[in-house]
């Protein structure tokens, strides 16, 4: 699947219609005073429009300040946030989504997540988003850190598919048989840790740097988009937020895609969807 790309507008159209810019800002972690504001305005003013925020992350009331504060209008962003574990149910659900809903001051959140799949709860929290989505307080409804086995699970039940599934995705983490069902099943796949937390010293990932005169981050980056993966680098410098954006100038060729495909290990930064107690 190679996807045509224009520019930092471009979105990627979701199975009900809706469109999700193909990339965003992630705020995982940025929790100091002013600086989640700071450094959605510095995305908003370098063009980007989504925005990826989650309970957990502690910051949804400064995402809603930037939000409120930045001079693009509202309909024109993409806002994403996410249940966390110990709220899932679906009665807890609902009512952590009021909390999320008040904290960032919106009346309609864009996306809505699930963020793992707890066992034994993750059905009944996908059945409050369903309800979400059908009494109109969310556009999109989708889960992260789904595997195969965990969405073949979700569907068995569910009355609506998933949208999105954001999972850990980089090139050392290129999860070709996850990519390939959810393409199958119209579920969009979403990177989070595109940028492998740093980790980007590789001696291929140099080179192609050198071949293409960017950064092996913006290599990355590219290499996700013309994949069909959504993609949110998480910064809080405003030169670097630029910098990921600066990826519509050039495309990989078919060879530096696989070439990027080859250097997968199944190597994880965070944790394992089969395996976290948190």
């Amino acid at each position: 699947m190679t996807v045509q790309l224009q520019g930092l507008q471009d979105t990627a159209e979701l199975h009900n219609g809706v469109r999700m810019p193909r990339l965003g800002l992630g705020v995982w972690k940025v929790t100091e005073e002013g600086q989640v504001e700071q450094a959605i305005k510095d995305a908003v003013n370098a063009g980007y429009r989504s925005i990826d925020t989650a309970k957990i992350y502690g910051n949804e009331e400064g995402v809603g300040r930037a939000i409120a504060d930045v001079s693009v209008p509202r309909d024109e962003l993409f806002i994403t946030t996410k249940v966390w574990n110990a709220e899932q149910g679906y009665d807890s659900t609902l009512a952590a989504f009021e909390e999320s809903r008040r904290k960032l001051g919106l009346e309609i959140i864009d996306l809505y997540l699930i963020h793992w799949p707890v066992k034994g709860k993750y059905k009944e929290t996908w059945r409050a988003l369903e309800q979400l989505y059908k009494d109109g307080k969310v556009r999109a409804i989708g889960v992260c850190n789904f595997h195969v086995h965990h969405l073949e699970d979700l569907l068995q039940d569910a009355e609506i598919k998933p949208m999105v599934n954001q999972v850990e995705y980089h090139p050392l983490l290129a999860q070709t048989e996850l990519r390939q069902f959810c393409q199958d099943q119209g579920i969009v796949l979403e990177a989070w840790s595109p940028l492998m937390q740093g980790n980007l010293d590789l001696p291929q990932l140099n080179e192609l740097a050198d071949k293409y005169g960017k950064t092996p981050a913006q290599i990355v980056l590219r290499w996700d988009l013309q994949n069909g993966v959504i993609t949110i680098p998480k910064s809080t410098n405003e030169k670097r937020i630029r910098e990921n954006a600066d990826v519509f100038d050039f495309e990989l060729s078919h060879e530096d895609m696989a070439l990027i495909e080859g250097l997968n290990q199944n190597k994880r930064f965070g944790a394992d969807p089969d395996n976290f107690d948190f």
